[in-house]
């Protein structure tokens, strides 16, 4: 079980810098085209959030289906 932790947290550390990477890329291009008169990076934090929040609600769906399921089954 100590291993299999381990071995999640090392996974997790490698893509850490590719996540931090995006989003100065992101930011950069979002200052740019912003400085340049654009207006393409008005709506870019709105679609952060909605990206972001999708993962957090398929949990939540999951963990309440769980939960129903769980106290539906009679315990002995």
């Amino acid at each position: 079980m100590l291993n299999k932790k381990f071995f999640l947290l090392g996974v997790g550390l490698l893509f850490l810098a590719d996540a931090f990477g995006q989003c100065a890329m992101c930011k950069a291009a979002v200052e740019a085209n912003l400085e340049a008169g654009d207006d393409i990076g008005a709506g870019l934090n709105d679609g952060i959030l909605y990206l972001m929040s999708m993962p957090y609600i398929a949990v939540f769906t999951f963990a309440l289906f769980y939960y129903l399921q769980k106290r539906k089954t009679p315990t002995s």
